[in-house]
Order: C-alpha cells, then structure tokens, then sequence
C-alpha cells in the first residue's frame, strides 16, 4: 500500500524508486503504468489527468513503454520483429526506418535476424528497451531492469542505458534497490521505505544530507558516532567538536548521533588520534578499512590500497567533513 507519495520528472529527466524488497516501489510503477488502480490522488502526464480516484485511462492509452525484469521477449520473433511488434500501425516503410535507427542506438544492427535465445542476457536488455522506445513513448517506465546480470555488465549497461535515454530526450523512471544502479542512472532518486516516500533528491543530497535515519542507512556506507549539544548549533563527539545545522533546535546536553561517512575520516600518519584496524576489505584502488576508536565505537575510512596496513594495527586518522549529519 502506497502512502503520500508524491513526485514529479521534467521533460527528458530520469528517475528512480530506490528502496528494499516490499516497500512499494514496484506497486507505484505499475500504477503509473495502469495496471494497478489507484483509490486517491492523482497521476499525471504532461498536462493530463490520467488516475484518480474516479476514473483511470487504460494502459494502452496513456503512451506508457516498460521494460520488464524478466525482459517479456517473444521467442518466435527475431530481433527485428520483437522491436517492430508495437509498430503495426505505421507504414512499412516507416516501421523498418524506425526499428533499423534503434537497433543501431542499441548497437544490435548486426542481430537483426538473430532470434532472442541465442542473445546473452545483456543483448537480450538491449532488445527490450528498443521495443520499448520503439513507439516513443511519453514516459518509459524500467521494473528492476538489470537484475539478471552480472554485476560488471550490470554497472557498463547502466550507464549505456542511460546515454541511450539522454540522448533521445526520454523521461524514464526505474524501480531498484541497488544503489549502485540508482546512482549511475537517474538524476532524481526516491528512497522508500513501507509505501512512503522518505526523500526524492539527487544522490550527492540522499548520500551527504539524507533526511532520516532510514536514508543514511540505506544510501552509502557509514557509521554513526554518539554526541551531545554543546551549545546552539554546536555537537560534541569523539573525533572533536563541529557545527551542525540539525543542532541548532535542540537545547546544549540533548544527545544526537553523528552520522559519518567512510571519505569524512582520512588516513594521517601525522595525527595524534590513532585508530585500530579491526577489518579491511580490499576494492582494487582502496581499502574500505573498519577502524576501532579509543572508546571502541567503530568507524569506516577509505584508504588508497598502497596503504596495506594489517588487521590490529594502529594508524593516524584525521576528520574532514564539510558538514555535519546528525539526528536524535
């Protein structure tokens, strides 16, 4: 069930419905779709009232394209004929231009005769959104739509996915709950949580100033270190004293908890507060160290991957925060 969820795409912008398993992001597409009815509120496109609680335009007439998760290719057709099956309307001549332009878009001019099976998984992606872009539809709509890849094609499809959207001017909106996938894709992303909408932002705003807890712990990585009200917009932590705007409508001694991110804490030999390694995961260019601080609370710090430092070593660290997160 969907609760006052409320949000709005410009011409050409894409966005995404960023949340876990169950909490609604799948039910709001198919509503904008038209395959879920709506008992309040309202749905718009463009200028059109297409939903609301007293009458709803039927799928086919609101110029909706989806691509589907599971992709909903006909095995009968060749690749021609799956991007051309919505297009019976217009001349031949016109149909054959239109799906020769989008299967060069989606760099599958060489497939057009090649049946979908024997397509890899990223080739058969392609094909769904050709034909889902085939008609030009006002809005494309795309239901979790790498989540049978791997995750190296996964990450390469979407940013060609979203140079293909960008490039024709396509207002798109995903559902997902890889951030990973949210974050290359969309300019406005919704984070959810039990059929709310807790934020519609863009990534840097749900990553450095997300609204709730919910957001911070969802979006990134990070850990929150306890701290009090020292003074009006004033909070006092482990790692030092700083500003912070949340502070500022709480009386001095109100605890809050600081939220920090794994780039706020930086290696420096050079400082006097050491830290303890207690785990390291290793990504290639960077360690993502977790750090024990003198009263045990843990942190996250990236480190660049030449600084291999063992597991119960002590290291120098540093805070460098533009602003300070915090919530009660």
């Amino acid at each position: 069930m969907l609760e006052s969820l409320s949000f709005g795409l410009a011409a050409g912008e894409i966005g995404c419905l960023l949340g876990p398993s169950g909490c609604g992001k799948t039910t709001a597409l198919r509503a904008i779709a038209g395959f879920e009815p709506i008992r309040a509120g309202r749905i718009r496109l463009g200028a059109d009232l297409v939903a609301s609680a007293e009458a709803q335009w039927p799928p086919q007439r609101r110029g909706i394209g989806m691509v589907f998760q599971d992709y909903a290719l006909f095995p009968h057709l060749t690749v021609r004929g799956n991007v051309a099956f919505g297009l019976g309307k217009l001349p031949r001549a016109e149909r054959e231009r239109r799906v020769a332009e989008l299967l060069d878009v989606v760099g599958l001019a060489g497939h057009a005769d090649d049946y979908t099976h024997a397509l890899s998984g990223g080739q058969q992606q392609r094909v769904a959104l050709a034909r889902a872009l085939a008609p030009s539809p006002r809005l494309l709509l795309l239901d979790e739509p790498f989540s049978n890849l791997d995750v190296e094609l996964r990450e390469r499809l979407s940013h060609e996915v979203r140079d293909i959207l960008k490039a024709r001017g396509t207002t798109a909106l995903l559902v997902t709950h890889d951030q990973h996938e949210a974050f290359a894709l969309a300019d406005r992303i919704g984070v959810m949580q039990g059929g709310r909408l807790c934020q519609w932002d863009r990534a840097y705003a749900l990553y450095h100033e997300p609204a709730s807890r919910f957001v911070a712990d969802f979006v990134g990585e990070g850990a929150f270190l306890d701290a009090r009200v020292v003074a009006p917009g004033e909070l006092e932590f482990e790692l030092g004293r700083r500003s912070c705007h949340g502070a500022r409508e709480h009386a001095p001694g109100r605890a809050m908890q600081v939220l920090l991110r794994p780039d706020d804490i930086l290696h420096d030999d050079a400082s006097g507060l050491r830290a303890r390694v207690v785990k390291k995961a290793f990504r290639g260019a960077q360690f993502l160290y977790t750090l024990a601080l003198p009263s045990g609370a843990t942190v996250l710090s990236l480190v660049p991957s030449h600084h291999d430092h063992a597991i119960g070593e002590a290291i120098g660290i540093r805070l460098e925060i533009d602003h300070v997160i915090a919530f009660v």
